[in-house]
């Protein structure tokens, strides 16, 4: 029923902007829960917010979120059809990483999250939602660009688009894995096929 999963939804919200289970929380501006649909077929996971999530509460909103943006803009995702979120849900300081004590911190929250949102595909971007979701670290160039299917589900790393607009010739690679969940949403039925722009 709609009406249930509203207040279950809700009831994570509170969950979450209520969570002191690190330290992380005294220090920021704004818990940072989602953007997009609540249940949507593609999960993107970052790494923790930064300045700009912090400050109006959404992930992937300053320029590598418009990068990414960009990304799903031309391979025709809308609003409905992806979930963005982030290991960390609060900021750490100085934008570090965060530390495994906070990415075990906010792991409980991360698995009700996928259980509410009930997506196909994943998409880790960068090697900390990378250790967060598999609890190891990964050598970025072995791991890349492959899909892993893990009880049904079907997860693929990419490079974290803060990364490529550091090293711009790394967009490419982004933009090639985000076509591969593209295909594969198709695949598995969760999506149309794309219409062909430009002969792609």
């Amino acid at each position: 029923m709609a009406d249930d999963f509203d207040l279950k939804w809700e009831a994570f919200e509170a969950k979450c902007r209520a969570c002191h289970n690190c330290g992380l929380r005294d220090g920021c501006t704004n818990v940072v829960i989602y953007r997009g649909s609540r249940k949507a077929p593609l999960m993107i996971i970052g790494e923790a917010p930064g300045e700009n999530e912090d400050i109006q509460g959404l992930p992937f909103v300053g320029r590598s979120g418009q990068l990414l943006q960009n990304l799903l803009g031309s391979y025709g995702f809308t609003n409905n059809d992806y979930h963005i979120c982030n290991i960390a849900k609060c900021r750490p300081p100085q934008n570090r990483r965060p530390v495994p004590e906070e990415i075990h911190a906010c792991k409980p929250l991360l698995a009700e999250q996928f259980m509410l949102v009930r997506p196909k595909v994943i998409l880790l971007c960068g090697s900390t939602a990378y250790e967060g979701f598999f609890g190891t670290k990964p050598v970025m160039h072995d791991v890349r660009g492959r899909f892993i299917e893990k009880n049904g589900y079907f997860i693929m790393t990419t490079y974290h688009p803060a990364y490529a607009l550091r090293n711009p010739a790394n967009k490419m690679p982004i933009y090639e894995d985000m076509g591969k969940v593209r295909r594969k949403l198709t695949e598995i039925g969760a999506m149309p096929p794309l219409e062909p722009v430009d002969g792609n």
